[in-house]
């Protein structure tokens, strides 16, 4: 029988009650035991029996959890991943990772220090787009990528009195992260940064919009994303020497938790907005191209088995410390205004 994995998560907020609590539950050996949060009666409202603790040093005192999550506010990820860490309990932070690259690798010595597994909650490598569009690099059909335009853009003109419009880099290190860890899984550590940060709608307490060029040898990929898109549906634009990739819209996996679906069923992560394939030497040619299903369940599947022993960390520390090290180098270049070199 396969071994029970008890979890405790830290916060319940959009991350908790979305992305972390219900994959818990749809996870074969995986148990959620105890959740930290100030308002129980949210907690309950959806999980009726859980167990609610006041504080990470209470969740850190039941002895029934093996892995905590981290899913407090992005300033706390630090203090709390190192906290559990040190009380021999392996760990998930959400992402971003930590709010500086300081606090990234201290993070990652804790967990060596520790000798426990910490991993990152890069849940986007799943998404059924992303899936598609790594299919197509690895089979050829685009050839080589010569540029690649990947998008987070939403339509929110007027900012939300929450921590999250205010954070430390704004956008950037909100949907950034998503963007740069998949840039860096199909191509690799980038050259050079070069970001512009800035906060263009009249009450944005932090940058609302940014544009970051990755620069290759031989390719370019620009990360973009903006509140102020009434038309955002552009996801990807990718052009290679033998054809080019168009996708709009968005997964469909964290709409559906977020309306209160369990993750699960014949059409779980199923994206019906296809793709526009267009080869380069038949342009008439041009056609719908499905795409494959996305699904975060497999992140958490992999967790499960990579805490037993059984599986490699699906998403490894050092992949998230190279992702830092881009966010850190746009939050540099955006700065001082420059190319900033990795």
């Amino acid at each position: 029988m396969t071994r029970m994995i008890g979890v405790g998560l830290i916060g319940y907020g959009l991350g908790g009650r979305a992305f972390h609590a219900p994959y818990v539950a749809a996870t074969p050996g995986l148990a959620l035991r105890a959740v930290v949060s100030r308002d129980p009666a949210k907690v309950q409202a959806d999980l009726p029996t859980m167990r609610v603790v006041p504080t990470v040093e209470a969740l850190l005192a039941e002895p029934d959890i093996e892995l905590v999550i981290v899913s407090s506010p992005d300033a706390l990820h630090a203090e709390h991943a190192i906290a559990a860490l040190a009380a021999g309990r392996h760990v998930l932070v959400d992402k971003p990772f930590a709010t500086s690259l300081g606090d990234a690798r201290r993070i990652v010595a804790a967990a060596e220090s520790a000798g426990r597994l910490l991993s990152v909650f890069h849940n986007r490598r799943w998404d059924a787009d992303f899936l598609t569009l790594r299919a197509l690099l690895r089979d050829g059909t685009l050839g080589e990528v010569a540029t690649m335009e990947s998008r987070f853009d939403r339509w929110r003109p007027s900012a939300a009195a929450v921590w999250k419009e205010a954070r430390a880099g704004g956008s950037w290190l909100d949907l950034g992260p998503h963007l740069v860890d998949q840039a860096l899984l199909l191509f690799g550590r980038p050259l050079a940064v070069h970001a512009d940060l800035a906060a263009l709608r009249a009450d944005a307490p932090a940058p609302d919009y940014f544009r970051a060029t990755l620069r290759y040898p031989d390719r370019r990929v620009t990360l973009h994303s903006t509140k102020l898109a009434a038309d955002h549906a552009l996801r990807f634009a990718v052009h290679g020497t033998r054809a080019s990739w168009i996708k709009h819209g968005l997964d469909p996996q964290e709409a559906a938790t977020l309306a209160g679906r369990a993750p699960g069923g014949d059409d779980w992560g199923h994206d019906a907005r296809e793709g526009w394939l267009t080869p380069g030497d038949d342009q008439g040619a041009a056609r719908a191209h499905p795409n494959l299903r996305g699904d975060y369940r497999l992140f958490w599947e992999a967790l499960a088995a990579a805490v037993r022993g059984e599986a490699p960390n699906p998403v490894p520390a050092h992949e998230a410390l190279a992702v830092m090290e881009v966010l850190d180098a746009g939050l540099r270049s955006a700065a001082e205004r420059r190319e900033v070199a990795l």
